[in-house]
């Protein structure tokens, strides 16, 4: 018999037979091999790093690296309000009258910069570079007349504004940990280093600005009554402006094809620094109205209790677990009925096992299709029809109940050890920034208790072992589970959550046993049509990923699926008050996201 630990070194077994049935049940996708090799493949390309880093420069390997600061900056509330066009206009004035002196310390870095630079190319670039900070400065003019506000005149910087200035100038003078300062560089070479290390703190604020002058744009042109900042936005959008962060970007990597390992890494830290301080820089910027996020300051725990729900497969992992014990089951079965032990329960040969779940994937396959498809035969809505939508997931809950039942039947989860199962949840890998945020959550006394996982997985302890692996262990699982028989699985499943309609069962009596004196205010992330009733329930739901079932079968019942950033956008705009009483379930409305960074940056705000 294989040990647990064979499970994640195969490298070559295809399982798409065998495993689509498990891989279909919720998600519908496809997998050929469930590996090490294959999840760090996925974490990868979850976490936005699947470019190969010898196709493209260090400038596109650190936006891509630190793509997370670049959605917290994105989701901050000064940029959210600025996008609205509900931005008061003083919290704007006072945001110009920083930017000003942080624009003249950026020229004057790259004025330190040119006279550093040994290349005549650089120089020139250096030069163009400097220029286009100056006309940028020269645009503050306009808002003098415009929006009758004075930077020059402004003297009260604010700390984050000099902690910035102070960086740039600093990092431009050479002052860099482990550098000589300007005057006593020897070479050329170490003096185009400093160029390049201020292009590493340069470049950064450049290519943020250009993403958001474009994630803004398109509410410049939604707005028919003309967006109040348009001018700041048309800017930072226009086709000059993104030509400078692409030549600031392209001479980056011209300057650092020479530098060390060692310098590389001085680089990277300088670019990850600058992020962090733009941040910084708006999150200083003081707001005069009310904001929808971060959710959680928003929310006020005298008055709201906040209740985090969410899926596991998909939603929180990079494969479905599903999968891993279909893996565990074949790679651990006797090779033949005398292999057997005679105080282990008895298992299929790994050969019938494989040819089992071969069986039961195809039939689920074609009646999980066919169920759907019948689901879509119902008139298409014009509008949100919830209880329509009801009334057709209960034949996928039908269908799931009849297929979860042939699993049991057929003995294939018999025998499965429980250290087996712990040890695989412990090498599932979670999606980019999901243990982050749920630790956050649960390290804050007002709501460790309320955060709950909902999963269809046939094992909770495969959840929990994932979860506290990383430091988890407290978060509350509601999943169907194992039973077992001298620590191995006797077959049977204790069936608690396994259709749409145990979720939101599941959701309501949760909601039931919490009750309080406080409002509840509600999030359920998920992926799968298996997480839509939840979804809708919640206040607010969040879809992870791009299931086409999802989206297919919520968009024949009226369900529109809203991006979240533009749906925040929206919803500033139409804040008038310091509440959290604009996000009510059932209102046919779902926030779309493509990672857990836009979750973090929404509710917790970091």
């Amino acid at each position: 018999m294989q040990s647990i630990s064979q499970i994640f070194v195969v490298q070559s077994r295809s399982l798409s037979s065998t495993l689509s049935f498990l891989l279909t049940k919720t998600r519908r996708r496809t997998i050929t091999t469930i590996s090490t090799t294959t999840m760090a493949m996925a974490s990868a390309k979850t976490s936005n790093t699947s470019t190969s880093t010898s196709e493209v420069g260090i400038a596109k390997r650190l936006w891509i690296k630190f793509h997370k600061e670049s959605i917290h900056a994105l989701y901050n509330p000064f940029v959210v309000s600025l996008a609205s066009g509900n931005l008061s206009l003083d919290s704007f004035r006072h945001y110009i009258s920083q930017d000003f002196h942080f624009l003249k310390a950026f020229a004057q870095a790259y004025e330190l910069a040119e006279e550093c630079c040994d290349d005549d190319d650089a120089k020139v670039d250096f030069n163009d570079l400097r220029k286009s900070v100056l006309e940028e400065l020269k645009m503050h003019d306009s808002f003098v007349q415009e929006w009758s506000s004075d930077p020059t005149k402004e003297n009260n910087l604010s700390p984050a504004t000099v902690k910035y200035t102070d960086f740039l100038l600093a990092t431009a003078s050479g002052k860099v940990e482990g550098v000589k300062g300007p005057g006593k560089l020897a070479t050329p070479f170490e003096k185009t280093k400093v160029a390049a290390y201020t292009l590493g703190a340069t470049t950064p604020c450049m290519r943020l600005y250009a993403f958001l002058g474009k994630q803004l744009q398109q509410f410049v042109n939604l707005d028919e009554n003309g967006h109040p900042y348009k001018k700041w936005i048309d800017n930072y959008s226009s086709t000059a402006f993104q030509a400078a962060a692409l030549q600031t970007e392209d001479l980056l990597d011209r300057l650092s094809v020479t530098l060390t390992g060692e310098e590389l890494n001085i680089i990277e830290n300088l670019y990850y620094q600058a992020m962090k301080l733009e941040i910084e820089l708006f999150l200083s910027q003081p707001l005069l109205q009310p904001t929808v996020l971060p959710l959680t300051k928003t929310c006020d725990p005298s008055e709201y209790q906040l209740m985090i729900f969410s899926d596991f497969d998909l939603t929180c992992t990079v494969v479905d677990s599903s999968a891993i014990l279909a893996e565990i089951a074949i790679v651990t079965a006797p090779k033949s009925d005398q292999d057997q032990l005679n105080n282990q329960i008895a298992r299929m040969p790994s050969a019938d096992l494989r040819n089992t779940w071969g069986v039961l994937s195809g039939q689920y396959t074609e009646e999980y299709e066919q169920c759907i498809e019948t689901i879509l035969l119902s008139q298409k809505a014009e509008k949100f029809k919830y209880d329509d939508l009801i009334k057709g997931l209960e034949q996928l809950s039908d269908f799931e109940e009849k297929a979860n039942t042939r699993v049991i039947q057929s003995g294939v989860l018999k025998g499965l050890y429980f250290d087996d199962i712990k040890r695989a949840g412990e090498r599932l890998i979670l999606q980019d920034g999901c243990p982050g945020f749920f630790k956050s959550i649960i390290g804050n006394e007002n709501w460790k208790k309320n955060v709950h996982v909902l999963s269809y997985c046939w094992c909770g302890d495969l959840i929990r072992s994932a979860f506290s692996s990383v430091g988890l262990d407290a978060l509350n699982v509601h999943a169907n589970e194992f039973t077992y028989e001298e620590s191995a699985s006797t077959g049977e499943i204790i069936d608690n959550v396994h259709s749409p309609m145990d979720k939101v069962q599941a959701f309501k009596d949760i909601l039931h046993e919490y009750s309080s004196d406080k409002k509840n205010l509600t999030v359920y992330i998920g992926d799968s049509v298996g997480d839509l009733l939840c979804l809708l329930e919640a206040d607010v739901g969040i879809v992870v990923g791009s299931s086409s079932s999802l989206r297919k079968v919520g968009s024949h019942f009226g369900v529109s699926f809203v991006p979240l950033f533009p749906g925040l956008v929206v919803e500033q705009k139409n804040c008038t008050e310091k509440s959290s009483a604009y996000w009510k379930g059932l209102s046919g409305t779902l926030y779309t996201v493509e990672s857990w960074a836009e979750i973090n940056a929404f509710i917790l705000g970091k």
